[in-house]
């Protein structure tokens, strides 16, 4: 049976409030073979873990991340948001698929400079659009990257030169047997977030992805055989 990369998008956050260390432990205990992670810098230069540019959805606070220093976040959350070196810790041997929302050229040498400091960049990916992974790339010519893509036309073979992925990753209703096909001949990997259903997981699995993010870890690595169906 082909195998699947098991993605648990931004850790287990139908259980666990997401990106947390609880979350990455969660996921991992149910099966993930790589965490989803988004990381922004505070304002003096911690990568942590935080989708959202803000406080206010996840944690009550409607104050921006990037007006916060580490030691402020720490206390309003109570030391909630983990560190990326947190992070890295956590997931032990485990790989991390780190998002970087509203990277810049500055943050993103940041955040591969922790990487690298940590001992982890032969475990850690990095997914986003063109610009942030062009950013990766010239910061790092060894990282492996999942450019993100969010159209069914291919990316110009200059754009690839360039950034040089090892996957393209995909919104999942976006990928076709043919688009999959396409991509393998190129010597790209695939992968699909955000998939939820396990109709949707079936119909990626034949279509021949190579990786599915998911916010139901459980239920994926259930239908690959890692765990048993919740």
């Amino acid at each position: 049976m082909r195998t699947i990369v098991a993605v648990g998008h931004r850790g287990d956050p139908y259980r666990v409030r997401e990106n947390t260390l609880p979350s990455l432990r969660s996921a991992l205990e149910r099966g993930a073979d790589a965490i989803e992670a988004d990381v922004r810098l505070t304002r003096d230069g911690v990568p942590v873990l935080l989708h959202d540019s803000s406080l206010k959805r996840l944690w009550g606070h409607d104050r921006p991340l990037a007006e916060l220093t580490h030691a402020e976040l720490y206390e309003l959350t109570g030391g909630g948001v983990p560190t990326l070196r947190d992070a890295l810790s956590a997931a032990r041997t485990a790989r991390l698929m780190i998002d970087l929302p509203g990277a810049t050229d500055a943050s993103v040498r940041t955040v591969v400079a922790t990487v690298r400091a940590c001992g982890a960049a032969d475990r850690v990916y990095y997914c986003a659009g063109p610009a942030a992974m062009l950013a990766v790339r010239a910061t790092d010519a060894a990282a492996e990257i999942a450019m993100t893509w969010t159209t069914l036309a291919p990316p110009r073979p200059v754009l690839l030169a360039a950034v040089r992925p090892r996957w393209l990753n995909y919104r999942f209703g976006l990928v076709s047997r043919e688009l999959t096909d396409r991509d393998h001949r190129d010597g790209l990997l695939v992968s699909a977030w955000t998939v939820d259903t396990r109709r949707s997981m079936r119909r990626l699995m034949a279509r021949g992805v190579d990786s599915i993010t998911t916010n139901r870890i459980d239920v994926l690595s259930g239908m690959t055989g890692r765990r048993p169906l919740s």
